[in-house]
């Protein structure tokens, strides 16, 4: 009898241990490591990111250690006794950069505008590439002779007559109404 209760609780155990560990690949415990969760983040995600406009990452940048670990033990003591080095590795072991380092400028603008140069000067020689070997010489109508008898034909043959450009020539004085 205690062989049947022993294997049945063994079952059980191994399939609650089984479903922790799916529930915890699920939401993305696994891949964290040994990190602290200690928010909330970005959509309720584990993930770490450096954001002005989310200061509090969901977890911590780095995974504990042996000296992080001893750090947050004297962390829960008195803060005097501290030292500067030990204050500074406790936020570094929670954050990857202060807010002054996420601010700096990175330079970033230098490559959009060189992109931005680049890809206009490759247009304009692809511009000129396609005047000079893909497009003809322009067609003969687009002479200003060719423009200026194109129009008096359009007179002569009274086109649009109402509010177009024969309505403003004047038939009888041979010239353009005022």
């Amino acid at each position: 009898m205690s062989q049947i209760l022993l294997h049945k609780g063994h079952r059980l155990l191994s399939a609650k241990v089984v479903t922790n560990q799916l529930v915890a690949s699920f939401h993305g415990r696994a891949k964290i490591g040994s990190r602290e969760v200690v928010g909330f983040g970005t959509n309720g995600s584990y993930n770490y990111e450096d954001n002005v406009s989310l200061p509090m990452p969901a977890i911590r940048f780095r995974e504990n250690t042996g000296d992080v670990l001893a750090l947050r033990e004297k962390e829960k003591g008195d803060w005097k006794k501290l030292s500067i080095e030990d204050k500074k590795a406790l936020y570094r072991a929670s954050f990857c950069q202060t807010y002054a380092e996420i601010q700096a400028p990175t330079g970033e603008w230098k490559i959009m505008i060189t992109s931005l140069f680049a890809v206009g000067g490759l247009a304009l020689w692809f511009y000129v590439w396609l005047r000079k070997y893909v497009y003809g010489e322009l067609p003969s109508s687009f002479s200003e002779e060719s423009q200026k008898a194109q129009l008096k034909r359009m007179i002569d043959l009274r086109v649009d007559p109402i509010d177009g450009l024969a309505s403003k020539w004047d038939y009888e004085k041979g010239k353009w109404k005022d």
